[in-house]
């Protein structure tokens, strides 16, 4: 293959290159055995034709597509779920929460234990989890120690409601193909002792020092990339203020590592050879080398890497080498950086990173280079608001949040991070072997790092931070992108950027929050996995049938659905155990609920009223009856005490039974009188509900099973789930589909959706849903 010449880089192949890692990305996320073929032969080709700019293109775009494959093919599969393997791998990562270890796993080798499953050879890399009383007493789990455990894993999953986080998409952008816990019998046995990194030894050496808890945290997070030390309370404070991008390691911290290595190695040539110093090579092979080591040593994660990347490409243009144009130099950073860490197409920081140094360089392409300290002080402020919209809008995308007080905030959280807090943390680092002076740098690193902390705090109670409504951060985020763009282009008028600013001024004015409309209800069973959450609006009502699970690492679900200060006028607790009334106390804690009703005889740690049969009340034109349980419930189990609910909206009924079984479901009969529209099926879909009579008399058009993929329940039963084809109804799944929401009582007709719809095809109940059956299972694995 021929050289590719210098000529070619000006004639632009940085775009090429960048825009063929983002072509191979999308090729392994679709993952078409065709469209590799064809860019297999395509290569071939093109190199027998000596195209070598065509042939590295494609070259490219398959080696970045093939990295994608391999971390998906690695995925386990789903006849693996839940069984035991044998694991033997090396810790990259261990942290101890409460009664819990929290490990990631580098996978060197895996086998099932019972013979008849599939392979697991491709798996690379795993998260677990392992309760404190696996390990003997005195043991603990070390990052870079090496383990043999006997694991149950699942393949990767998580909830799916709108506008909550994804947990599933987070654990494909971190490269992690399977999630599960360490069994305690056989116990873990450790093969090899870790070996204490350069990294692993800072940390122990900070950790020795005599620093307040939270700035050795930021310490370690600002000068080693250890954001894993960062306590909830510290994301918290930097999420509402806007100033999260200051605890990754950027390309600030890099390049004031390579910078201060470039400054030292000249110093030395010159005084080596004073007259010919400035032609000296080395200074800049020793300030690359002192970036790659830096990033080396802050783990090399993402937002280190890309900053790696874009420090070596700065020095390199720099140096005088080569002086590719500031679009051309974006450009081949992305295509670097991408073709290096694929996964990071699907990681918001890549994005905000390179959206922030575009604007930078529209800002301030063309333009004179600032002259003494206020016009640097005037280019600072200047970028930092031009910055503060787009990157607002770029976190109102990724995240769902807005933070009003981080344009106020950055204007001088940014240069003291970056040009006090920074520089003082890389010199206690550097002067450690002189104890007084790099003592003395963290001293007034902890002065900073809690005056700082102090002033964000006094900005987010000023200013605290904001979740708009899901319908409104596309529009807000748009128009933030816009007012950048308004300020940050070259040759505008100034009179349009004012008008175009006052209009964008005025976008929260048209914005409105949908409601349903009078005698409508929406309806949305969420993905909280093996429980049960359904949220009813009309409207000017809300409430909620159930909370959801709590885990037992006190996870809730409910936590991560609705940000904290929610209003609900009623709150039915059908059911009292943990997967029905375990996000009670998050509910308590952060949101207002006028009305709690629960079955009598279940105790709560609220007041409650009565959920008793013929409780009725009427909001908007839709009618609410509870039909279940009785007033006395003496001889009735905890699950045939459930509050069933009927709820009426136009020629519309929806019916949620809990978990009362067949023997409730005969009682209801005579009071339900007729079919329902929606069903909630009763105890996620068990045998023990969902009765071939009930079934056949309710005949419900949609049937929601409310469900955790890969159960050990086998929720819903292929016996109920037969009955509800057989009776012709529409099935939907929690746990494939993800969260399911109705629109009831319109006259068009019923609307239904899935966060997760179906994919290719059609159920084969039509009715444009899945027919749903319970998880393949095979009879000979105990499961």
């Amino acid at each position: 293959m021929a050289p590719i010449r210098d000529d070619a880089m000006r004639c632009g192949l940085a775009m090429p290159l960048a825009c063929a890692a983002l072509g191979g990305g999308l090729t392994g996320h679709l993952a078409s055995t065709a469209l590799l073929q064809a860019l297999g032969l395509a290569l071939l080709g093109l190199a027998a034709g000596r195209r070598a700019r065509e042939a590295l293109l494609v070259l490219v775009m398959l080696t970045v597509a093939a990295q994608l494959l391999v971390v998906r093919g690695g995925e386990l599969a789903p006849g693996l779920s839940r069984q035991e393997l044998r694991l033997e791998g090396r810790l990259l990562a261990a942290s101890r929460e409460a009664r819990q270890w929290r490990l990631d796993l580098a996978v060197s080798d895996c086998r099932p234990l019972a013979t008849g499953l599939p392979a697991c050879s491709g798996l690379s890399r795993v998260r677990l989890s392992a309760f404190a009383g696996t390990l003997p007493p005195g043991s603990a789990f070390r990052a870079g120690a090496t383990w043999r455990l006997v694991v149950r894993l699942r393949p990767p999953s998580g909830f799916a409601n709108p506008g909550a986080f994804d947990y599933r998409a987070w654990l494909w952008r971190e490269g992690i193909q399977a999630t599960g816990y360490v069994r305690q019998d056989p116990p873990p046995r450790r093969l090899a002792p870790a070996s204490p990194s350069w990294r692993q030894r800072a940390l122990t050496w900070l950790d020795d020092h005599d620093l307040p808890a939270r700035p050795a945290r930021w310490l370690a997070a600002l000068t080693l990339g250890a954001s894993q030390r960062l306590e909830a309370a510290d994301w918290d404070l930097l999420n509402a203020s806007g100033t999260t991008h200051l605890m990754v390691i950027s390309g600030l911290h890099v390049g004031l590592v390579a910078g201060f290595a470039l400054w030292l190695g000249r110093a030395l040539a010159w005084c080596l050879a004073p007259s010919g110093w400035r032609m000296a090579v080395w200074p800049w092979w020793l300030a690359a080398a002192a970036a790659v080591g830096y990033a080396g040593l802050a783990g090399l994660e993402p937002p280190a890497l890309r900053a790696m990347i874009m420090t070596l490409l700065g020095l390199w243009v720099a140096s005088g080498r080569h002086a590719p144009g500031p679009w051309q130099a974006w450009w081949l950073a992305l295509g670097l950086v991408v073709g290096f860490d694929p996964l990071s197409i699907w990681r918001p920081g890549l994005w905000l990173s390179f959206a922030a140094v575009a604007l930078l360089i529209l800002v301030w392409q063309g333009r004179a280079r600032p002259r003494g300290w206020r016009g640097w002080l005037w280019a600072l402020g200047r970028t930092q608001l031009l910055l503060a919209p787009l990157m607002a809008a770029a976190v109102l995308l990724a995240f769902g949040r807005l933070a009003p007080a981080g344009p106020l905030v950055n204007l001088f959280a940014v240069p003291l991070v970056g040009s006090l807090m920074v520089p003082l943390g890389l010199a206690g680092w550097l002067l450690a072997w002189v104890p007084p002076l790099g003592d003395a740098c963290w001293w007034l690193f902890a002065k900073l790092a809690a005056g700082l902390a102090m002033a964000l705090s006094w900005a987010v109670e000023l200013l605290p931070l904001w979740h708009p409504p899901a319908a409104w951060i596309l529009p807000l985020a748009l128009g933030l992108g816009l007012l950048s763009l308004l300020w940050a282009l070259p040759g505008l008028d100034r009179r349009l950027r004012l008008v175009g600013s006052g209009l964008l001024a005025t976008l929260p004015l048209w914005l409105v929050t949908p409601l349903p409309a009078p005698g409508t209800l929406w309806v949305r069973i969420h993905d909280v996995g093996q429980g049960q959450l359904v949220s009813l609006r009309t409207a000017g009502y809300r409430a909620l049938v159930d909370t959801g699970p709590r885990f037992g690492s006190g996870f809730m679900p409910l936590s991560s659905l609705w940000p904290p200060g929610q209003h609900f006028d009623d709150v039915i607790i059908g059911h009292s155990d943990r997967d029905h009334a375990g996000g009670l106390p998050g509910l308590i804690a952060d949101h207002r609920v006028d009305r709690y009703l629960a079955p009598v005889g279940h105790p709560h740690p609220v007041a409650t009223t009565p959920c008793t049969a013929g409780r009725r009340w009427r909001r908007d034109g839709v009618a609410f009856r509870v039909l279940w349980p009785p007033e006395a419930v003496a001889g009735l189990s905890d699950n045939d005490r459930s509050c069933v609910l009927l709820v009426t909206a136009g020629p519309h009924r929806l019916l949620i039974t809990g978990d009362a079984g067949r023997r409730v479901e005969r009682s209801l009969l005579p009071a339900l009188d007729g079919p329902v529209t929606v069903l909630v099926a009763g105890h996620h879909g068990s045998r023990t509900s969902s009765g071939a009579g009930f079934v056949r008399r309710v005949s419900p058009r949609q049937v929601i099973f409310s469900a955790a993929r890969d159960n050990p329940f086998g929720h819903p039963d292929p016996v109920v789930v037969r009955r509800f084809r057989r009776a012709g109804s529409c099935l939907w799944n929690t746990a494939r589909d993800g969260a399911v929401t109705l629109h009831l009582g319109r006259r068009e007709g019923l609307v239904v959706g899935a966060e997760r719809p179906p994919t290719g095809h059609r159920g084969g109940v039509g009715g444009g849903c899945l027919a749903v059956e319970s998880p393949p299972s095979m009879p000979e694995i105990r499961r």
